[in-house]
């Protein structure tokens, strides 16, 4: 009985369900499987309770016609060709201006478009060909040429794609594969500026064509005229092992620094059977702590990071269903080892929150990871990869901190799906510290992230994105620094206050962001509105007895057409009220477009929940 109980377990955590319209139809044996659980689950009413928590039925439901207009999944022509020889793979890439991959016929035509492509190094052949899993002299695989496009996609340095399958005269068992890459221009210079300050960048993103990223920031204090510099070095794709290896330098205006070298492969695709990573940082910082009396004085601190972690992933079912390849158990586990080599004095460090510590931890679970192709979203009409899906996973270990070894453990459960009203992606943790039997430092969390189908108004498209967050810490430590706040990416973009401060706190973001027709010399202007509150409170506080701060926020996104994941901004906020900034506040470009991210379904390197 238990042994059966168990195999259903890990049927159900497959996420083996049709998910949205835009997949492709289950072939016969896979459905034969769902029916199969279905039909063993009604033996029992546990059994058929966990069927009815995770399954939907495998009678066949009508799919919306609204949601399949919203999606944009591209079919290719690969099903007739699925199993034959790849005789080769042929690889062009175009430069950005003039050109297109689904159009041979476009090429460019003024001044400009030949101006702008003679100052711009194109990918390089072979570093596209080492990010395709399908390979030549093997039988096509349409999952993998599917992952493949998509791989070559999520370079920041490339615009779009086209894989197909090119039939061959006179062979039936053998198919050519043509891949057309339409590159980005790499070359992207930021900046803003403001009465107190200065910030310069520059980001190369396809350095001589290899794909390597370089970027360079300098910044300056105009109060205390003083400058800072950081720099960073990417190196993508090592040996066509998927692995990144990154250089990185900072000195801020403050004289604090910052020193890493970083080399890590990720799961970065469902099909990935390994994963891990090194982390070497050194840094120096001063920050300001509270003593006993709650005078504030600035501390210095110097810390090293040692940080190492390792993972594996195994198939779970045998098949070619999609579902069965992109459901994995997932095992990791890491060793973090950070240094101080100069703390607070004990008057302002107390409870000896900041010291050295080691953390040995272990995570394994389930899951399914897939990506549906979408546009008009953080872009402006090119295809952009929302992952979908869902996680099952717990995190066990210990803490050596203070000559004291307390136990971890913790869990995290995300699911990502699409619905006839739109995308809805959850995540939800939960970790403690365990001390002789009594929590400490627990963290529970939950964060959604929505956003519509494409609403169409005329020729304009328009989404509304919603992304509420809730955080609550238990029996956290006594230090100030172990408190959250909502100032900026941690909950109202544009909000800063010292002094707001707790240990849980609810924040909500709703943004509505139009995406207009037309576009002048290739800039597209897309009007947005945004709307965020949050409240936070203490352990002894109950949360919605406390203050609602908000902000209103309006805002041009600026796209171009060929600066593809680089947009500029015109935005303007009203803060009704920030604690020591005053009432009635108004603010410009406080509003970032991307502050409304979508989390892949993965899991990586073992974390204690993060409290932030």
């Amino acid at each position: 009985m238990a042994r059966r109980i168990l195999l259903l377990l890990l049927l159900l955590f497959s996420c083996c369900y049709n998910v949205s319209a835009q997949e492709k139809i289950v072939k016969k044996d896979s459905a034969k499987v769902y029916k199969n659980i279905e039909k063993y689950s009604k033996k029992r009413k546990f059994t058929k309770f966990l069927h009815k928590l995770l399954f939907r039925t495998t009678k066949k439901s009508s799919p919306s016609k609204n949601s399949i207009q919203n999606k944009y999944i591209l079919k290719r022509a690969f099903d007739k060709n699925e199993g034959k020889i790849i005789r080769k793979i042929n690889v062009i890439t175009l430069d950005p201006f003039g050109y297109s991959v689904t159009n041979k016929q476009d090429i460019p035509r003024n001044s400009f478009e030949k101006f702008g492509n003679g100052f711009h190094l194109k990918s390089k052949e072979w570093s596209i060909k080492n990010l395709l899993l399908i390979k030549k002299n093997e039988p096509l695989d349409s999952l993998l040429a599917k992952e493949s496009e998509r791989l070559v996609r999520r370079q920041r340095r490339i615009r779009s794609v086209l894989i197909e399958p090119i039939p061959i005269a006179n062979s039936k068992d053998s198919v050519d594969i043509s891949v057309r890459v339409l590159d980005s221009w790499s070359l992207i210079p930021t900046g803003s500026i403001s009465s107190s300050r200065m910030n310069l960048e520059v980001t190369e993103r396809n350095f001589f064509g290899l794909g390597h990223e370089l970027e360079h920031n300098y910044s300056k204090r105009f109060n205390t005229n003083t400058t800072g510099n950081s720099t960073r070095y990417t190196v993508n794709n090592i040996v066509n092992t998927f692995a990144n290896a990154t250089l990185f330098y900072e000195n801020d205006p403050f004289h604090n620094t910052r020193k890493s070298v970083k080399l890590e492969r990720i799961f970065y695709s469902p099909l990935a059977h390994w994963a891990g990573g090194i982390l070497l940082e050194n840094r120096f910082y001063r920050d300001s702590l509270p003593d006993l009396t709650g005078d504030f004085e600035n501390q210095r601190f110097k810390l090293e990071t040692q940080d190492f972690w390792v993972g594996q992933a195994f198939k779970i079912f045998p098949g070619k269903a999609e579902n069965f390849r992109t459901t994995n158990f997932v095992t990791t586990i890491r060793y973090q080892n950070i240094k101080y080599l100069e703390t607070p004095s004990i008057e302002y460090n107390p409870s000896l929150f900041f010291t050295s510590e080691r953390n040995y931890l272990a995570s394994f679970g389930i899951t399914t990871r897939k990506f549906a192709e979408e546009k008009y979203l953080f872009n402006y009409d090119i295809i952009e990869d929302v992952p979908y899906g869902q996680v099952y996973s717990i995190t066990g270990g210990f803490k050596d901190k203070n000559k004291t070894k307390k136990g971890y453990f913790g869990a995290r459960f995300a699911h990502g799906h699409y619905f006839n009203f739109g995308y809805v992606g959850t995540n939800i943790e939960w970790g403690s510290l365990f001390n002789n039997g009594r929590t400490e430092e627990t963290t529970f969390r939950v964060d959604i992230n929505y956003f519509t189908n494409i609403i169409n108004w005329g020729n304009w498209k328009i989404r509304q994105f919603i992304k509420p967050s809730f955080v609550m810490g238990i029996n956290r430590d006594s230090n100030i620094k172990d408190r959250i706040n909502i100032n900026e990416s941690s909950g109202i973009s544009g909000f800063d206050s010292v002094l707001l401060f707790g240990t849980k706190k609810l924040i909500a973001s709703f943004q509505t962001q139009t995406y207009s027709p037309g576009n002048w010399h290739g800039f597209h202007f897309n009007p947005y509105f945004n709307f965020s509150m949050g409240m936070i409170g203490n352990e002894n506080n109950f949360l919605f007895d406390k203050k609602l701060y908000t902000s209103l926020g309006i805002g041009i996104l600026i796209n171009n057409d060929y600066l593809v994941f680089n947009s500029f901004q015109l935005s303007f906020a009203y803060y009704p009220s920030i604690p020591n900034e005053g009432s009635n506040i108004f603010k410009t470009n406080s509003f970032k477009n991307n502050d409304l991210t979508i989390p892949d379904y993965q899991i990586g390197a073992p974390t204690i929940v993060p409290y932030n």
